[in-house]
């Protein structure tokens, strides 16, 4: 069996938004040796040739700062006429399964995934959406992770693509963009040049009538088949979170 990584690694980005920057504190193992004897145990006691434990902090970051799934409760409040899922609340049932990738690299920035593109790259391909699946939308927008052109350009999902994928069964997709819609300056450009109130976060919309949830900022899709393989995608364990970061990975 071979894994395959499909998440980004948790660190500084200068071109990262003001509001995703993460910020990670190194602690040197010297520095654990004061806190051991502050703790109570003398340094004649510590074990020989001992330095000391590294440490970690990590500052700044939020649930959707990296490679993350977003929870029903991170679209609104209510879904389906009940109170939506939190990250801790989702069946883990839905985080394992077998995956599709579907191949939306030709899409242009800006050009948002219709219900049409996805149908015409499963019926080329061959391939069909099954119940329970993990779908993994591949736009090629990861080569630019750590860079400013990663918030601001790019493709995403329609509604209606995002509709058509649940109604199959779907409980849990993603993407290797920044966002799930098309990017969020574009969107609240292009909502007040047109002075349109549906244009923003459509296909995140979508969750107030229908349960399911996505991954964002996936990378190395690349690396996978179009099928024949398992995907794996456990959040972390967060009371009541809207969303949770993610090791996401590919098993073939």
């Amino acid at each position: 069996m071979k894994i395959i990584d499909l998440s980004k690694t948790i660190q500084y980005n200068a071109g990262d938004p003001f509001f995703m920057k993460v910020k990670i504190k190194h602690k040197a193992h010297r520095k654990a040796r004061w806190l051991i004897r502050y703790l109570g145990l003398p340094f004649r006691l510590f074990p020989k040739n001992f330095v000391g434990w590294a440490d970690d902090t990590i500052k700044n970051m939020g649930v959707h700062s990296t490679t993350h799934i977003d929870a029903p409760w991170h679209y609104s409040p209510t879904c389906e006429g009940k109170s939506s899922k939190t990250i801790d609340e989702i069946p883990l049932d839905w985080c394992f399964g077998e995956g599709i990738v579907i191949d939306m690299k030709h899409k242009k920035d800006f050009d948002a995934i219709t219900r049409r593109d996805v149908q015409d790259f499963l019926e080329k391909e061959k391939l069909e959406l099954k119940p329970n699946m993990i779908v993994l939308i591949k736009t090629g927008r990861d080569q630019h992770m750590g860079t400013k052109a990663f918030f601001e350009k790019g493709t995403g999902m329609s509604a209606e693509a995002t509709e058509w994928i649940i109604d199959h069964g779907i409980k849990v997709m993603g993407i290797d963009a920044w966002g799930w819609d098309l990017p969020l300056p574009y969107l609240i450009k292009k909502a007040k040049e047109t002075n349109n109130a549906e244009l923003f976060w459509e296909a995140h919309l979508v969750g107030r009538d229908k349960e399911y949830c996505h991954m964002e900022q996936l990378t190395n899709l690349d690396a996978l088949p179009y099928s024949g393989f398992k995907v794996a995608v456990f959040p972390l364990k967060i009371k009541g979170a809207s969303a949770a970061p993610a090791r996401v990975v590919a098993m073939i």
